[in-house]
């Protein structure tokens, strides 16, 4: 069974540029993605290219991924703020053809503390009694 999510992403840059007042907010990049795949399988955010450059997410690097397909070299891009059921993090992107849709892996659910449920989809973990505890901080 596929579970989807809503996720807001900003380009973390824009976000701080704008918080020190260099650029107004209303030039912040960012985008809510409706139907995002959470996909345990997948190990980080990923993001089609025109997503990406939507963003204005630069290049900082580049991993190789396993994938249905085989190993295939992704390009890694800088840092965005996302949030996911109001809870907030940062990570880099993983960049994916714009075939692809939206991935949330797992190292977005683990630092958010969200578990997929199978009748229920994407919930607050359930062992912390859906508090955000510090440790998750």
């Amino acid at each position: 069974m596929q579970h989807t999510t809503q996720i807001e992403l900003v380009n973390l840059k824009d976000l701080i540029l704008a918080e020190a007042g260099i650029i107004k907010s209303e030039e912040v990049r960012q985008i809510v993605v409706e139907d995002a795949i959470v996909d345990t399988g997948a190990t980080r955010l990923a993001l089609p290219k025109r997503l990406i450059e939507q963003l204005g997410l630069t290049p900082v690097g580049s991993k190789r991924a396993r994938t249905t397909n085989g190993t295939v070299l992704r390009t890694v891009y800088s840092t965005v703020a996302f949030t996911v059921l109001e809870r907030m993090g940062t990570m880099l992107v993983t960049g994916l053809p714009d075939d692809v849709p939206v991935l949330v892996g797992h190292m977005v659910l683990e630092d958010l503390d969200l578990c997929v449920d199978i009748k229920e989809g994407l919930i607050y973990n359930p062992a912390h009694d859906g508090e955000w505890t510090e440790d998750q901080l």
